[in-house]
């Protein structure tokens, strides 16, 4: 079992940037494709980005291509979401997700298994 700690949310004006981090216990870090998804206030949940064990392969929603960079750091368990260009309905509470199935990158949030509690975005006009 793998437990995820988002960390870097917080309040940016529209246009800004933040880094979010997603840090994982144990030493199988490599061993999890791994998501990043969102949900805003009344909305359902919905996927941003997913990048495999490798970081060969990555992913994005349409909402967030070529704002957005999902990338990971096998040697200290963490995986990145840097968010450039910041819009405000980009705030949500962002999650981080680990997939058992590390060479996939999916969209779909049965494909995870383990969750992070989220941190929050919030992003003013």
């Amino acid at each position: 079992q793998v437990q995820l700690v988002e960390s870097g949310g917080g309040l940016v004006q529209a246009g800004g940037s933040l880094r979010l981090s997603c840090a994982a216990s144990g030493r199988t870090f490599s061993s999890y494709a791994m998501g990043w998804f969102r949900q805003a206030p009344g909305k359902e949940r919905e996927f941003v980005a997913a990048i495999n064990w490798n970081s060969y392969n990555t992913y994005y929603a349409d909402s967030v291509k070529g704002r957005f960079t999902i990338s990971r750091n096998n040697a200290v368990y963490t995986v990145y979401l840097q968010m450039n260009g910041l819009k405000p309905e980009d705030t949500a509470v962002y999650y981080c997700a680990a997939d058992k199935v590390r060479q996939r990158v999916s969209r779909n949030q049965s494909s995870y298994d383990y969750w992070g509690r989220g941190t929050q975005v919030t992003v003013s006009s």
